[in-house]
């Protein structure tokens, strides 16, 4: 995801574990990128946050799986749907890497599939490298679907 350095990347959580949330947000500011960076606790609210008005889209969408109200299956087929969030790149984020959950996840449009890392430098080492690569080039196909660190 090229982009000079003074321009920003809107980057959007969707997670309803709190402690997720924050250290995710602890990682991004550590990083000292041009990150413009929020959160949503779950389906329903990322959905109204999404179509609020006088929002920016984010460019990167980390989304949890198991949320309530909405899951994030749920809510990547009503993102996919509407061709106003055809740009946006989706990146399921989720504890666990079931083969059901990569292939559904797959299926339904998203763009990489992030198991959640296990430590706090491995998330920080993780989303440098994310943010730093062309996400777009890098899932093209179903055997890149799966991001890994090395």
């Amino acid at each position: 995801m090229e982009r000079g350095p003074d321009e920003f990347l809107y980057v959007l959580l969707a997670d309803d574990d709190a402690d997720d949330r924050m250290l995710f947000e602890d990682a991004v500011t550590e990083l000292d990128l041009n990150i413009d960076f929020r959160t949503v606790k779950d389906g329903a609210e990322l959905m109204n946050y999404l179509q609020g008005s006088g929002i920016i889209l984010p460019q990167l969408l980390f989304l949890d799986l198991n949320m309530p109200f909405k899951n994030g299956f749920q809510c990547l087929e009503e993102i996919r749907d509407l061709k106003a969030f055809n740009d946006m790149c989706i990146i399921i984020y989720s504890t666990t890497a079931r083969p059901s959950d990569i292939e559904q996840g797959y299926a339904k449009g998203a763009n990489l599939f992030l198991q959640k890392p296990n430590s706090f430098t491995e998330l920080k080492d993780t989303l440098h490298k994310i943010f730093s690569s062309d996400i777009y080039n890098v899932c093209s196909d179903k055997e890149q679907f799966v991001f890994k660190l090395k």
